[in-house]
């Protein structure tokens, strides 16, 4: 193994199983973010460029029919910026029930180790604790690290919303004028 995995290595013996469990929803969680951030600066972008280019080419932007039509439209693209949010919003939500688990089931460990010796060693509880309470630490950071994703994909989804509605009036007057 190269010596740059030990570290990580002995994250997963110390933290067990639950800790695997907790890596794998961190790598979806973090994949689905990099590939948000990816839609949003190419796919995205273009989709919304041709969705202003769209309704600029239209003779008839005053009606009822027309804004609702406008407002579809937009509405369409902005679901499909959102689209992953409630799965992000769950991989964060179970971040730290996964962590939980992990230390409840390591101090279950623990003090079944320490039922079947005969002596009280603290140092070894004291240890066994540790080990018990690393799934909580990991499944905190990494739910703490989706979490400030998901606020600013929220936020910016926001925004993109607001100055989508804006260019699509904008294009509208620039066109009347």
């Amino acid at each position: 193994m190269p010596v740059w995995l030990e570290p990580l290595s002995w994250l997963f013996r110390a933290g067990g199983p639950v800790l695997v469990a907790i890596a794998l929803v961190a790598v979806v969680l973090f994949s689905l973010a990099l590939e948000r951030w990816w839609y949003f600066r190419l796919t995205y972008r273009r989709a919304r460029r041709s969705l202003i280019r769209r309704w600029v080419a239209r003779e008839e932007h005053v009606s009822w029919s027309a804004r609702t039509l406008r407002e579809a439209w937009t509405r369409e693209l902005i679901a499909r910026l959102r689209r992953p949010l409630p799965w992000l919003r769950w991989l964060v939500a179970v971040c730290p029930l996964l962590g939980l688990l992990g230390t409840v089931t390591g101090m279950i460990s623990v003090f079944d180790s320490l039922s079947l010796s005969e002596v009280n060693q603290a140092r070894a509880m004291s240890d066994g604790v540790a080990r018990a309470i690393l799934p909580t630490l990991v499944g905190m950071a990494v739910a703490v690290v989706g979490l400030l994703f998901t606020t600013r994909l929220e936020h910016i989804i926001r925004r993109e919303d607001q100055k989508l509605h804006d260019r699509m009036a904008r294009a509208t007057e620039d066109s009347h004028a």
